[in-house]
């Protein structure tokens, strides 16, 4: 980092600040205070109001809820990276403007809409014959003209909801802008009026937001002057090469959201409204949002609402919110990976089922996502763009590996690491056959990654700092004065009901947890299932766990969770399914390798559960413990079929590279060369002299001389007597036939 720099404030950071955003999270710096919106002149009394055309709808807003009271964590992730560098995208190279005009300016008779009461049109100019309005879709503008002495107009680009899109050549500064109007007024005090409500916009400066330059007027037309994007938007991609990609189409939405942060953030915050395929542009490598025209105040009650049927939320004619806009982002992803025919009809608030959009079968994290985005109650939805990034960020990265591109590890904003990637059982002495059972709950329970703190709650900093409390009494009673001394502490009480639950105060806990006012909370559905899993009550664990799920799709320590829950239910085809797609998804998943594995032995797949024991990391602290098992799973074979010498051989490759104590070392031998053995008795091995296993030829009295030595040495290090006798035992009934 040079000496000029700056580094973020944001917490967990450790980005460098340029242009006034972090390359690292892409927000501004937390203490770094943004240029103050400029005031806008409140909008004067009988100043019709506008209409976005064809299915668009213009509203008089109500007063609406514009922020969520929930929390929510910020998203750090590269703001130079389109998808996280897990998605390649095709770079565009910028347009010759001039290639940008209509060929003829004319409005199609389907986008002829009024603009006072939405009636269908036929002619290009008149009156309303519904409402009596004057309207007129002839371009206000020609090639030619000069508006406000700067700006020459080289042609309408397109016509849009609030009137004509032109292109023009700023002859001050010499660089393209784009024209959009502002209002269809019939003089100039409501055209000028238009112009000066606008102004706040010129604050608005964002990399993945289109500049605004200025606000001029030109009679009874009033326009907003924007920076050129030479890029194509969207929905001509979309339009030319179908649905697109799942990962693709997430990378872009992604990288949006970061624009629609920063909007919310403003105060008063900024809402969009009108979001869609057409209005964000894919430029170079990067997207960027490029129609501001219908961007409002939140705390602008009288002002005008644009939407676009099958996009906007079913509220939001009465009062757009951060809610409603992410509601938008959704439905613009499910367009541009959907073949979706009915989103404005049939659709036009839910989703198709699965059975009709293969993409949600495929991928079920994003069916989730956009099923939780897109919920009729507001309140229910993501309560943030960061939030919603964060979410669709491990969407991707899941997205990413079911289709080949690998695990990668991920660091979750909501949970610690697994604190317990578990083997199958112990080892065992001797030739007993290895036992294969379900995952006990107590020690799921044990294997379930704690909670992290929630910064944002009012008891955050008190808990920290308590954190080092061991004792589980003490404990208790520190968090029982939390409780009392943070009353709206949503943290406090699930941390009460957790270490209730620890010293077996399961009645207290669920009453801890009934008494939360937000009960319906994802940590308090966490903290339920973790306690179900402790009463061994498996079905209301695995009820708390998907609700979990369904509320971070993008998380892997609910799904993680949910597989334990099945397959300590029985249900190990559904836990084996869940944990070997966490496998697949995250390189951190250790605890869902070991659960794959063992879901794979109890359905006599092991070969499954060697490859799921093969994906843990060398640098990973559990790598030996893995190996064993896998050593382990490859002798045990399939238990309808037979052993294979490659499995023998590979088995004993495996625990010839790994450095183990003595008595260890012994117990592997011993099982290895008993099944071998077994295997060559029931000639299912071939007797070989020349292959080896672990330094003894594939013959029966080689082998059982390697295991009476291997018996014998676990004999002399066992400080049980019994034990010791037990081993001897063993080691004389396998020894080899003699005549003394």
């Amino acid at each position: 980092m040079s000496a000029n720099s700056i580094r973020c404030t944001s917490p967990g950071c450790s980005g460098t600040v340029e242009d006034g955003f972090c390359n690292l999270c892409g927000l501004e710096p937390a203490g770094l205070v943004p240029a103050p919106p400029v005031a806008g002149t409140q909008r004067s009394a009988g100043v019709p109001s506008t209409s976005r055309a064809s299915t668009s709808t213009s509203r008089r807003a109500g007063t609406g809820r514009t922020s969520s009271s929930r929390r929510s964590s910020r998203v750090a992730t590269s703001r130079r990276a389109l998808g996280l560098g897990m998605v390649q995208v095709p770079e565009l190279p910028p347009l010759d403007p001039a290639t940008v005009l209509m060929a003829e300016p004319v409005v199609p008779e389907s986008k002829r809409i009024c603009p006072g009461c939405d009636e269908k049109l036929r002619r290009e100019k008149g009156f309303c014959p519904q409402c009596g309005k004057a309207y007129s879709f002839i371009p206000p503008l020609a090639a030619g003209d000069v508006v406000a002495g700067q700006y020459e107009i080289l042609g309408p680009m397109a016509f849009g909801g609030l009137g004509w899109i032109f292109l023009a050549k700023d002859r001050v500064l010499s660089r393209w802008v784009v024209l959009k109007g502002l209002l269809n007024a019939q003089d100039e005090a409501s055209a000028l009026s238009a112009v000066a409500e606008r102004q706040f916009l010129a604050a608005v400066k964002h990399p993945n937001i289109v500049g605004v330059y200025n606000f001029v007027q030109r009679g009874t037309e009033g326009y907003i002057v924007m920076e050129y994007v030479g890029g194509r938007t969207l929905r001509a991609i979309r339009k030319e090469r179908g649905p697109l990609p799942a990962a693709e189409a997430i990378a872009y939405i992604h990288r949006i959201l970061g624009a629609f942060a920063y909007l919310h953030r403003q105060e008063p915050p900024l809402i969009y409204c009108d979001f869609k395929p057409e209005n964000f542009m894919l430029e170079g490598g990067d997207v960027k949002l490029i129609d501001m025209g219908g961007v409002r105040r939140a705390d602008d009650p009288a002002g005008d609402i644009y939407g676009t049927k099958g996009y906007s939320a079913p509220e939001a004619g009465q009062g757009p919110s951060v809610e409603s806009d992410l509601f938008t982002i959704a439905r613009t992803l499910a367009v541009l990976i959907f073949d979706f025919r009915g989103f404005q009809g049939r659709y036009e608030f839910t989703l198709p089922p699965p059975v009709e959009q293969p993409v949600l079968e495929q991928h079920p994290s994003l069916h989730a996502f956009l099923q939780k985005a897109t919920l009729a109650d507001p309140a229910k939805r993501f309560g943030s763009a960061d939030e919603m990034a964060e979410q669709l960020a491990g969407v991707l990265r899941e997205v990413v590996a079911s289709e080949g591109g690998g695990p990668r590890a991920v660091e979750s904003a909501f949970f610690l690491p697994d604190p317990l990637g578990f083997s199958a059982p112990p080892l065992q002495a001797g030739m007993e056959p290895l036992m294969v059972r379900p995952i006990a709950p107590t020690l799921a329970l044990q294997s379930l990654p704690p909670l992290k703190v929630d910064p944002t709650d009012p008891a955050a900093t008190f808990l920290l700092n308590q954190g080092t409390v061991l004792d589980p009494k003490r404990r208790l009673e520190v968090l029982r004065h939390a409780v009392g001394q943070f009353p709206e502490s949503l943290e406090a009480p699930l941390r009460l009901a957790q270490a209730q639950a620890e010293l077996g105060g399961w009645d207290a806990a669920d009453e801890t947890l009934t008494g939360i006012a937000e009960a319906d909370d994802w940590r308090a559905a966490w903290v339920r299932g973790m306690i179900a899993f402790g009463r061994e009550r498996l079905a209301d664990a695995i009820s708390a766990f998907q609700t979990v799920v369904a509320e971070l799709p993008g998380e892997s320590a609910p799904k993680y969770a949910l597989a334990l829950a099945l397959e300590a239910a029985g249900d190990t085809s559904a836990a084996a399914e869940m944990h070997d797609f966490l496998v697949r998804a995250d390189s951190g998943a250790i605890g869902a390798a070991f659960g794959r594995a063992r879901c794979g032995l109890l359905q006599n797949d092991a070969t499954a559960a060697a490859r799921a024991l093969a994906s843990i990391s060398p640098a990973s602290s559990l790598h030996l413990r893995a190996q064993l098992a896998l050593a382990r799973c490859l002798i045990l074979g399939n238990t309808g079929g037979t052993l294979g010498r490659d499995d023998l051989t590979r088995a004993a490759a495996v625990l010839d590279a790994l450095t183990l104590e003595a008595e260890m070392r012994h117990r592997v031998e011993t099982e290895i060369h008993s099944t071998a053995l077994r295997g060559l008795l029931a000639k299912s091995i071939p007797a070989e002299r020349d292959t080896l296993v672990l330094g003894c030829p594939l013959e029966e009295g080689r082998l059982r001389l390697a295991i009476e030595r291997s018996l014998r040495a676990l004999a002399r290090l066992s400080n049980e007597p019994q034990e010791k006798i037990r081993l001897v035992d063993l080691a004389n009934e396998v020894r080899p036939p003699s005549l003394f």
